[in-house]
């Protein structure tokens, strides 16, 4: 089992790596160029900028039972054919039972974005979010192992 996170915008990154830390499970965190990020524990790869290369490089390194922290529900799909487990940044658990219901929702959003340019506001995170975040990531690694 390894984890890797989509880090591009990934809140959850420092948490994730902590928890594996703990419990001895690798940890590779994919970026592009623009993020730095540093880590003793975690392997880091660094992908170019273009739109969705983080997505690639995961997507073709990912297997089964392995973990994906990612907030992106394409490469939670992609991700899913190969028998991987898909948390997002809140600790929502994406499996082909709620993968397509996500999928559309994000189609759905993209259209009002564009044709009527309705835009959601994000709250910000809070303490709370990343105690439910944990608290998945906690039951996930169990329930594999």
């Amino acid at each position: 089992m390894r984890i890797f996170i989509d880090a591009d915008g990934c809140p959850v990154v420092k948490l994730t790596v902590s928890h594996a830390r703990k419990n001895g499970i690798p940890v590779t965190i994919v970026k592009n160029y623009a993020h730095v990020i540093e880590d003793d524990y975690a392997e880091i790869v660094t992908v170019d900028i273009s739109s969705d290369a983080a997505d690639y490089y995961i997507a073709n390194k990912i297997t089964r039972e392995d973990i994906l922290i990612t907030q992106d529900y394409g490469l939670a799909a992609m991700a899913l054919s190969k028998g991987a487990y898909i948390l997002n940044q809140n600790g929502l658990l994406i499996h082909n039972g709620n993968i397509m219901t996500l999928l559309d929702r994000r189609h759905i959003n993209q259209k009002m974005r564009k044709n009527s340019r309705i835009y959601t506001k994000i709250r910000k995170r809070t303490p709370e979010d990343d105690e439910a975040f944990l608290l998945s990531l906690k039951k996930l690694i169990n329930d594999a192992i």
